[in-house]
Formats: structure tokens, C-alpha cells, sequence
């Protein structure tokens, strides 16, 4: 009885001790510099200072991140909802963030000792006629044996670690924003596209059933001996060319109608978009001021998360430097018989701690660390150039805006003007002063005014779709999770 106390005594000691120089060895320092947010140049307003919208706050929809909605297109809101049920390449980038977050996990782990169980069986039965045959020949032998090893984190190896893996887990985590906020932005493009291409099919269309009313008139001045057949010819190219134009429209449309499926998660066979003309304006898009610019793009969000990270690595290079050390134990039960296995008297255990440095690694180490700085000046400097392309897309939108909206003006006042000399022409063919020359020629101008005149609708539909992306579609950097 006094032996088997004496054991437990010994055992609970040695724990406690294990115990002890475990919390004193955990106080240890951690390596490596500080990390700072790197600065970077922010004006103190956009360039575009004359826009009506520039000191408008943002809508309702885009603080939501339901950006889309400015539109007032219940079609479009509901493609934009199916690309987080259904988009194959927001799966795919939601999995990478998945195998970002399970590598905080595995950098974790090191914080903690490993513990390794082998229990065994084992009857023996030896020759009683050997030289050094024991009293008993046949016996048991149960064992319950634990083995404990544990390196601590003095020089903040792990706690580098861990850093670098949630920074590279955040960064993963802006690159999914980014991605969603880069779909939803094509799909709203495309869209418009196609709505455009709808217009002018329209547009074609109804020029088709005009020039077919000019040939009619043509070949009825030419049967009464007013026309002649050059007119007749004229009439009948212009209304052929037009309505080639139409049906060539339909490729285009055919393209932007399956890139909208794909977007969705579906076969481009299996989806089908009805015809509906793009007509309205683009709504007002606020940008705010500059320096909200850096808190709203989940990409700037996403190269900062990966300064932290390289700054981290820089720290687990230098630990290199320091002297591993290794706590290691051992311990359980042993016994002859089942019954006395978990008991005092059968217990064992052992201590056991060590130390290495590495003396020389041919500058292995010096390498390492060279890599790991070199790596945080790269990322510092893809992190300014990430601001400064941002704000030079949102300048370009601004200005792709301003601009736009003073062209459509005048283009607008060039189809009047298109049309009324068409107007005049055809008044000055039927009172016989003019040739159907001049005619077709006031006939390609007004369409070729109104083609783009719509062109122009299309590109502020689209410059107001980046302009939206450019500035983040309502997304904060307090969405990035801590983990």
C-alpha cells in the first residue's frame, strides 16, 4: 500500500511539474515586426467635382449591397438573386475560403501537445528447458502506455503562423466579395447589352416596315413613269441592307442571352429571356467621398489582409533563428493481470525535455528570411497599386458618366435634326426636286444617328454598372469575419 502512494505521489508530482514549466515556458516572446496598416495617398476629393450626384448619399439598395435594384427592373433583380443559388464560379471561390478558414484550424493545432495511446496485449510462454527459463514460463502482460509531446511556442512561431493563415483566411474571404460583387456587376452588364441589342432590333425592325413603304412608293412613281429604275434599285438596297442589319443583331443577342445563363448555373439551351427594349436613362450612382473608397472595395480589403500575412511570415522566418525546444512524457499502466491494470502499483511514467540549435545551415535561414521580407515589400506595393487602380476606376466612370450624359444630348438633338432633313428629302422626291439619292442618303444618316444614340444608352448603362463596382456595391471591410 505504502509503494503504491508512493507512486501516485510520484506521478501527481511529476504532472504538476510538467504543468508548471509548460506555463512558464508559454510566456515566451514572439518575433518579428509589428505590423502596421501601410499608408497610401488619398485625395481629398474625385476629380469629377461638377456631376449633380457627387454629393448624394448612397440609395437604400446599394448600402444593402442590393445594388441591382437602382434599376427598377424586376427581371434583372431576379437573375441577380440566382447567382448566389446557383453560380458555379461563386461555389468554387465560397470552397477556397472554406480551405482558407480549415488552415487557421491546422495552424492552431500547434498550440497544443500531441498524445499518442498504444495499449497491447501480450501472453507469453517460453521453453522450460532454456538456460534462463523463468519460475513461470507462461504469463501475461497488459499495457497501457501514453505518450505526450509538446514543442511551446516561445519565439511565436505558432502565433506567426496563426496570423499569416487568418490574414491569408480574411484575404480569401475579401477575394469571395470580390467575386460576387465582379458577377452580379457582368450579369448586370450583360443584361443591359442584351436589352440594348432589343432596342435596336426594335429600332431595325420598324426602319425595315419605313423602307419598305419608300420601295412600295418608288415602284409605283417608277410603274406611272415618274421614277426610274436606279430609284427603284436604290429604294430596294436600302431596304435589303436594313433589314440584314436586323437579323444580324440576333448573333449578338444569341451570345449575351447564353452568357446570362451561364452566370445563373444553367444550359444556355434550357433559358430564354423575352425581348424587352432598353429605353430609360441610368439612375444617379452616389460615390461618396475618397477616403470611404478604401473601407468599401473588398479587393483593397482583400491585398491589406495579405500584407498582414507576408508581415507574419517574416516573424515565423525569424524564429528559425532560435533554439527548438521539445517537451516530451510518458506514462500509463502495466501489469501481469487485467484486474490490477488501473491501479496505483502498476503506473509508470517518465519526463523527458531537449533543446536544439541549428549551428549551420549554409544561410538557408538568412534565405528564408530575405524571401519573407522581399515578400511583404510585394505586397505592400500590390496593396497601393490596388488603391490607386481603384480610384482611377471610379474617376473613369465618373467622367464615363458626365461625359456620356453631354453626348447624348447632342446626339439627340442629331437625330431631330436627322430626321427632319429625312423628312424634307422625302418631301423634296415626291414633288419631283430631288433624286432618290438624296433620299437613301438622309435615310442612312437618321438610322446611323439613332444606332447611336442608343449606343450611347448602352454605355451609361454600363459606366454606371462600373461605376457601382468601382465603388464597392455597398460592401464594408466590417464584413470581413475575425476568425
Amino acid at each position: 500500500m505504502r509503494e503504491s502512494q508512493l507512486n501516485r505521489k510520484w506521478l501527481v508530482g511529476g504532472v504538476r511539474g510538467a504543468v508548471c514549466l509548460v506555463i512558464v515556458l508559454l510566456g515566451g516572446c514572439t518575433v518579428g515586426p509589428k505590423y502596421v496598416k501601410p499608408t497610401t495617398e488619398v485625395p481629398s476629393d474625385y476629380k469629377e467635382t461638377g456631376t449633380d450626384f457627387k454629393q448624394a448619399q448612397p440609395s437604400d439598395q446599394i448600402a444593402k449591397g442590393q445594388w441591382w435594384e437602382i434599376y427598377n427592373d424586376p427581371q434583372l433583380n431576379s437573375l441577380e438573386e440566382q447567382i448566389n443559388v446557383s453560380n458555379q464560379t461563386l461555389k468554387a471561390q465560397q470552397a477556397q475560403f472554406a480551405v482558407a478558414r480549415a488552415a487557421i484550424r491546422i495552424a492552431r493545432s500547434q498550440f497544443f501537445p500531441s498524445v499518442t495511446a498504444s495499449p497491447s496485449a501480450t501472453h507469453y510462454s517460453q521453453s522450460s528447458n532454456g538456460p534462463l527459463s523463468p519460475p513461470n514460463s507462461n504469463y501475461q502482460d497488459y499495457v497501457l502506455p501514453f505518450d505526450v509531446s509538446y514543442e511551446p511556442d516561445l519565439w511565436g512561431r505558432v502565433r506567426r503562423t496563426v496570423e499569416a493563415s487568418r490574414s491569408e483566411a480574411q484575404a480569401s474571404a475579401g477575394d469571395l466579395a470580390n467575386v460576387d460583387l465582379s458577377l452580379h456587376a457582368e450579369l448586370a452588364m450583360d443584361y443591359f447589352e442584351l436589352r440594348g441589342l432589343d432596342a435596336e432590333k426594335e429600332l431595325l425592325d420598324s426602319t425595315v416596315v419605313s423602307y419598305q413603304r419608300a420601295l412600295d412608293l418608288t415602284q409605283s412613281r417608277y410603274q406611272g413613269g415618274v421614277a426610274s429604275a436606279v430609284d427603284v434599285a436604290q429604294a430596294q438596297t436600302q431596304l435589303e441592307t436594313t433589314r440584314a442589319q436586323s437579323v444580324d443583331v440576333e448573333v449578338n443577342r444569341a451570345a449575351y442571352e447564353h452568357a446570362i445563363a451561364v452566370l445563373i448555373g444553367k444550359p444556355a439551351a434550357e433559358f430564354n429571356l423575352a425581348a424587352f427594349s432598353l429605353k430609360t436613362p441610368p439612375p444617379p450612382v452616389p460615390p461618396g467621398v475618397p477616403s470611404e473608397l478604401l473601407e468599401r472595395r473588398p479587393d483593397i480589403a482583400s491585398a491589406e489582409r495579405r500584407v498582414q500575412e507576408a508581415n507574419a511570415q517574416i516573424g515565423v522566418a525569424r524564429a528559425a533563428y532560435y533554439p527548438n525546444v521539445m517537451l516530451s512524457g510518458a506514462g500509463g499502466f502495466e501489469s501481469a493481470a487485467i484486474g490490477t491494470l488501473i491501479q496505483g502499483a502498476s503506473g509508470f511514467w517518465s519526463l523527458a525535455g531537449s533543446a536544439a540549435e541549428l549551428i549551420f545551415d549554409g544561410g538557408q535561414r538568412r534565405g528564408v528570411s530575405e524571401q519573407a521580407i522581399a515578400g511583404f515589400d510585394m505586397s505592400v506595393a500590390n496593396y497601393r497599386q490596388t488603391v490607386l487602380t481603384a480610384f482611377q476606376e471610379v474617376e473613369d466612370n465618373l467622367a464615363a458618366l458626365r461625359i456620356l450624359q453631354d453626348e447624348a444630348k447632342t446626339e439627340d438633338a442629331a437625330v431631330a435634326a436627322a430626321e427632319h432633313s429625312l423628312d424634307l428629302s422625302n418631301n423634296r422626291y415626291r414633288g419631283g426636286v430631288a433624286n432618290y439619292l438624296e433620299v437613301t442618303t438622309a435615310q442612312s444618316a437618321a438610322l446611323s444617328d439613332e444606332v447611336t444614340a442608343l449606343n450611347i444608352l448602352i454605355r451609361r448603362m454600363s459606366a454606371s454598372v462600373l461605376l457601382v463596382k468601382a465603388i464597392g456595391g455597398g460592401w464594408n471591410v466590417s464584413q470581413i469575419p475575425p476568425l
